[in-house]
């Protein structure tokens, strides 16, 4: 019954359980990363701060959100949305999604902050994993 698990007014509730491999970043390709960082810093006030000539970082801090940026890679795929999931093991996962269906993308990088790797689910949408250093 669901009405069980609710608990009743005064009763402690129990913190909720850590996210096994939560969603830790994301991305958003395009062709002009000024024009896009533009676009979404009019649309939801997001500050950005220039990484790179390829890309710009959304600054959440204070807003609770999980970071981002928006990244011109100047070759495809330039037009993306990526969630990254943090990964003990990205090699291990990527095996996983194959065998469960999914396909390899992107090895696993190794990058300055860690480890990542792209695949796409069964529907071919494009994931991220993530581990970090």
């Amino acid at each position: 019954m669901v009405a069980a698990a609710i608990p009743a007014a005064g009763e402690a509730q129990a913190a909720p359980a850590p996210v096994a491999h939560p969603v830790v970043f994301f991305e958003i390709g395009c062709k002009d990363r000024a024009r896009t960082s533009q676009f979404f810093t009019d649309l939801f006030g997001w500050k950005m701060q220039e990484n790179s000539p390829l890309s710009s970082a959304i600054d959440m801090a204070g807003q609770g959100g999980v970071p981002g940026q928006i990244v011109a890679l100047g070759h495809e795929p330039q037009h993306y949305t990526m969630f990254y999931v943090e990964v003990e093991d990205v090699k291990a996962h990527l095996d996983k999604a194959v065998a469960l269906g999914g396909k390899v993308l992107v090895p696993p990088i190794q990058i300055p902050t860690g480890t990542f790797a792209w695949f796409s689910d069964l529907d071919g949408n494009m994931i991220g994993l993530l581990k970090k250093k």
